[in-house]
């Protein structure tokens, strides 16, 4: 079976990958360990290491192209096994370049077990003048598994200082809860977000465009303890910051529930700020782990 088969997507007439990574984390007497790994083209992953005595293992996600052109297509199957703990970062920005003829596309698909934990704490998304970037994660866990993503959309800028008119990023992500008896089926539908950007249509800094913002971030967490009172603490952290904020809760499904929190700002790292003190709120909280510094810098 090809790879392209195997994680689930539609062969293209047009596109055939740049980058494909498989990666499945397992349970090893506490310890969090790669029992199954597959890269091929412009995707790989560092050697793992571990930030704490906690036994979740941390990944680095690397694209040694650099970044996305025109037509490239991109695809990121993951599975964390029951009981499993791993937290996938990326080593840089995913850049996002002129795409003439056809946009460039990342497809990714994840995967969480009974227990599994996944934090997806990537770089910011750059997209540069004239690019267009469509993104599908799709989500499938159960209802003990908890999820943390956080994601920074921002326009590329040219030498004088003047804001990149990037064309179109399309980003939708899917989140299906599998319960007990659901005989491996597609699931629950917990949530659908779809975000779609086209600052070409207006003024960057107008009011068609965000609310007169140029950055966008977005916070997706999936969990038994989310909750009202969750919420509304988080949102008390993000008055600390230069960033407007909102968050909004899912209805519960087979007893999880998904929170979303999305800020907007003019300023990336203010936004990096604010998604990780929050994912630093629930790190402590629920699992007695610091912030994280990853020292890629």
């Amino acid at each position: 079976m090809s790879t392209t088969a195997a994680l689930g997507f539609a062969a293209s007439a047009v596109k055939s990958p740049m980058g494909e990574l498989e990666l499945v984390i397992s349970d090893r007497a506490g310890k969090s360990v790669a029992t199954h790994q597959f890269h091929r083209g412009a995707l790989r992953v560092l050697r793992p290491h571990y930030l704490d005595d906690s036994g979740q293992v941390c990944y680095v996600l690397v694209n040694p192209g650099g970044a996305y052109l025109g037509a490239d297509l991109y695809l990121i199957d993951v599975e964390v096994a029951d009981g499993a703990e791993l937290l996938l970062a990326t080593q840089s920005a995913t850049k996002i370049y002129r795409t003439p003829g056809s946009f460039a596309e990342q497809r990714m698909r994840l995967r969480l077990g009974e227990g599994a934990r996944l934090e997806l704490a990537p770089d910011q998304v750059i997209a540069y003048r004239e690019a267009s970037y469509r993104q599908n994660t799709h989500v499938t866990l159960r209802p003990s598994s908890s999820l943390v993503m956080a994601e920074v959309v921002t326009p590329g800028w040219s030498p004088d200082g003047a804001s990149f008119r990037y064309e179109e990023l399309r980003l939708r992500t899917e989140i299906r809860v599998e319960s007990g008896d659901s005989g491996g089926g597609a699931g629950g539908l917990l949530g659908l977000d779809n975000v779609l950007i086209r600052p070409s249509l207006d003024d960057v800094t107008g009011m068609g465009f965000m609310e007169g913002f140029s950055h966008l971030g977005s916070l997706i967490v999936v969990d038994q303890r989310v909750n009202q009172e969750l919420a509304d603490d988080l949102h008390e952290l993000t008055r600390g910051y230069d960033a407007y904020a909102g968050i909004s809760l899912t209805p519960s499904l087979d007893g999880t529930t998904g929170l979303i929190l999305r800020s907007l700002s003019n300023s990336t790292e203010e936004l990096n700020h604010l998604l990780g003190a929050c994912a630093g709120v629930l790190r402590e909280r629920w699992y007695g782990q610091g912030p994280l510094n990853l020292r890629k810098y």
